[in-house]
């Protein structure tokens, strides 16, 4: 039990726990998201047990004042947090602040109305069509071994070829191979979409298993480490590192940068923004205009050439 959860009353750790299953159960939340909101409320409740004395219980939340919110914040901001984040600790908290009180039927009206901070929203940067290919083809050059140049070239192609995280990359299994003309990929919250494949990205896929020592078993993972267990992230992520030093690439060419550059392009050749939207399951139209990158005059031309009022 951690420190926190013992400055919390029993019903407070219940009320918290039975939030969360439900986060789990109804709203589909991934096992992170679990970790982080149970982690941002319960540092909050562990705050105010300290800020006032004692255990925060059940009513203590129905107490808060815009200067225990303050306070808190301030708290938040001495321990180094950022704008970015310490907002995303205050929707947690809104979050299971409101869900409480609809079931206590108490006032959480300073919670709600406290305002995160502002913070600038940091553009997702795609690479360039040339880089993304340059990306692919020297991938397949850091390795010792074919094939795991062959892997790792693989991965890196869902990525650019079919906008795919790398999570749902190396989430694919044997049973998934070969790579069909469409692949349906469970994505964050249990999401499910229907994705197409590129025959580059097929033929890049046969290529790794073909030379793969592992044998390809149904309920194996697709993508196999050295030692035959599953490809981590962090390799990945190294293998984009190096390819980024090789090619000159700034920073912010990682492999999420793929899936960025995925959308961007095909937006750039005049891909509808709704198909894309569904391509990388985004659950909100906004979410995709601030991925692709584009610029408001790019945003407008396809509203007036897609968008029926456009026409009226």
């Amino acid at each position: 039990m951690s420190a926190t959860s013992l400055q919390l009353s029993a019903g407070m750790r219940d009320a918290l726990q039975l939030w969360l299953q439900g986060l789990h159960a109804l709203d589909g939340a991934s096992e992170h998201t679990i970790t982080a909101y149970g982690h941002d409320v319960g540092q909050f409740l562990g705050f105010l047990a300290g800020h006032h004395g004692g255990s925060a219980g059940l009513r203590q939340l129905a107490d808060v004042t815009q200067s225990d919110m303050r306070a808190w914040m301030a708290w938040e901001r001495a321990a180094g947090l950022g704008s970015r984040s310490l907002a995303r600790k205050l929707s947690s908290i809104k979050s299971f602040a409101r869900w409480l009180a609809d079931r206590e039927a108490f006032d959480i009206s300073a919670i709600l109305a406290t305002r995160a901070p502002r913070f600038s929203r940091k553009l997702p940067r795609p690479l360039s069509t040339d880089a993304a290919r340059d990306v692919l083809e020297i991938a397949a050059l850091q390795t010792r071994e074919d094939w795991t140049g062959l892997r790792d070239t693989a991965v890196l192609t869902l990525l650019y070829g079919c906008g795919l995280r790398v999570s749902e990359a190396l989430g694919l299994w044997g049973r998934d191979a070969p790579l069909r003309e469409a692949l349906r990929i469970h994505g964050k919250g249990g999401k499910e979409r229907v994705v197409p494949v590129l025959p580059v990205a097929q033929q890049a896929v046969a290529a790794y298993l073909a030379a793969c020592p592992h044998p390809n078993a149904p309920d194996a993972p697709l993508f196999r480490g050295t030692r035959g267990g599953a490809l981590s992230r962090r390799h990945i992520a190294k293998v984009m590192e190096q390819a980024r030093m090789q090619l000159g690439l700034p920073a912010t060419a990682t492999p999420h940068a793929l899936r960025h550059s995925f959308a961007t392009h095909l937006l750039g050749a005049g891909g509808d923004l709704r198909a894309i939207q569904e391509l990388l399951g985004h659950a909100s139209l906004q979410s995709t205009q601030v991925y692709t990158a584009v610029d408001a005059g790019r945003l407008m031309e396809i509203y007036h050439a897609s968008h029926p009022r456009a026409h009226g």
